[in-house]
């Protein structure tokens, strides 16, 4: 017993995250997921490109004039 103490004491943190990545699995909440974390990153750049305007003209601009 005591040697399932150790484990769970080392390995507890793996053990409750693979239970609940199978239960997002199982609940199919993974594609819910995925669609936040899209919508939440096109907030982030389309924020992040209306602050700096000009600098993304110039990046993009010296990056299509690269190809």
């Amino acid at each position: 017993m005591e040697n399932f103490k150790d484990f769970w004491n080392q390995y507890k943190g793996a053990i409750i995250g693979i239970i609940v990545a199978i239960l997002i699995l199982i609940t199919r909440l993974h594609d819910l997921i995925l669609a936040i974390v899209i919508l939440v990153l096109g907030a982030f750049i389309g924020n992040y490109i209306q602050q700096n305007k000009e600098d993304v003209k110039t990046k993009l601009k010296k990056f299509i004039d690269k190809m």
